[in-house]
């Protein structure tokens, strides 16, 4: 089993190491949330929205990812339940990878720093068919939920799709390829070359999963501002004429309750200020959000919520695995996230044929912010791999920063 997770950064505005810390250890009140993140007071459209000063609050720790990061807290209940107690064929679609394949490097897995830790790598595909959750469908999102097994601290990552990376064949691009090329078991293998990770687990969600779950936890909380009113309608009409469903456009800014349909089009907005790295901040705040409404429904609602979108889940995960996770779940917090590259380490640009990328300015440092940030290792030191793609990154990209 993998194992990780802790420190800081990414999109938000804050130095690289000063990690958000949860304000405290207990286990939330059913309904309520840590102090200085604002109450969700707000509800549907005409109801009772925040006060300036709550918002304010809010938006400071505001944490932000794509739809098929949810599995993180809800599979954890929901898949015990299926897997224990399933007689019949249905289920979620498991697949085994194989470790040895997944190019996990040597001195990664003798490193006792990372002893501790669950990590699972999270893929968001815009799968409109069954054959597209195994390959084929580039990664909307891709994410490293690291999951700390003795006092259940969650810390989320993005990984922004479009970093230059090598892809897991030595050739080097968009990292959202390599789950095109090879599905899963590539992906999992170009986050472990170029990060030095230990992930040897996954979980894929279409973002027709993510609509569903949503919609049966009641929908999720969300504080949606002037600019992305706009753009949430117009990716309704598009995620519904896939979904050949009716959809109901937002109508006011403000703390709100948004549906199945409207949260997945908020994850998808891009064209605003911070774009991509915008967007990818959405897709965790709406991690963050479906967590708050998990933790307060019963057993049979996310049991149902589980069966409703078994179709669009694909996973690594079995019950040894499962069993692992519950033994802590009434801990699990998410307590902080970041993206990759980080911040102040990145840069874009148009690389010729490789299109627009996010580029990281020195890959060796972002993987050493990286460990910081998820263990609290302050003094890690790369591989000699990360070292090698580090320095081919620069050699292809430099060219067209430094124009």
């Amino acid at each position: 089993m993998a194992t990780n997770s802790n420190n800081n950064g990414g999109n938000s505005q804050r130095p690289a190491g000063s990690g958000r810390k949860p304000s405290g250890s207990a286990q939330r009140p059913t309904g309520q949330r840590p102090a200085g993140s604002g109450q969700r007071t707000g509800a549907a459209n005409g109801q009772k929205r925040m006060s300036a000063k709550q918002r304010a609050a809010r938006k400071r720790r505001k944490v932000i990812i794509f739809g098929v990061e949810i599995v993180v807290i809800l599979f954890m209940v929901a898949v015990l339940y299926l897997v224990m107690t399933h007689t019949s064929n249905e289920g979620p679609k498991v697949t085994v990878l194989e470790t040895e394949e997944l190019q996990i490097p040597e001195e990664v897995q003798q490193d006792e720093t990372m002893k501790g830790y669950m990590n699972i790598a999270l893929f968001g595909v815009d799968a409109t068919k069954e054959s597209q959750l195994y390959k084929g469908s580039r990664s909307d999102s891709i994410m490293i939920a690291s999951i700390n097994m003795d006092t259940g601290d969650i810390k989320l990552v993005s990984v922004y799709r479009d970093t230059y990376l090598n892809i897991g064949t030595d050739s080097y691009q968009k990292c959202n390829s390599a789950y095109s090329y090879g599905g899963a078991e590539q992906a999992v293998k170009m986050l472990n070359m170029n990060l030095d990770m230990d992930i040897t687990n996954f979980v894929t969600v279409g973002y027709k999963g993510l609509s569903e779950v949503i919609d049966g936890l009641g929908g999720v909380y969300i504080d949606v501002d002037s600019e992305e009113i706009k753009h949430i309608n117009n990716y309704q009409i598009g995620i519904a004429e896939v979904l050949k469903c009716d959809y109901t456009p937002v109508t006011e800014t403000g703390m709100q309750l948004l549906n199945g349909l409207q949260a997945t089009a908020y994850c998808r907005i891009r064209y605003t200020a911070g774009n991509d790295f915008k967007r990818a901040a959405r897709q965790r705040e709406v991690i963050q959000a479906i967590e708050d409404q998990a933790k307060k429904a019963d057993y049979a609602t996310l049991s149902k919520v589980f069966n409703s979108v078994i179709d669009d889940i694909y996973t690594s995960l079995d019950s040894k695995d499962i069993l692992d996770l519950l033994s802590n779940i009434s801990n699990y917090r998410i307590v902080d996230e970041g993206g990759f590259p980080e911040e102040t380490m990145r840069d874009t640009g148009n690389i010729g044929a490789k299109g627009s990328c996010v580029i990281p300015v020195n890959l060796e440092s972002n993987v050493v912010w990286l460990h910081q940030f998820l263990f609290d290792d302050a003094s890690y030191s790369v591989t000699s791999n990360v070292k090698e793609y580090s320095n081919k990154i620069e050699s292809d990209t430099s060219p067209y920063l430094n124009k």
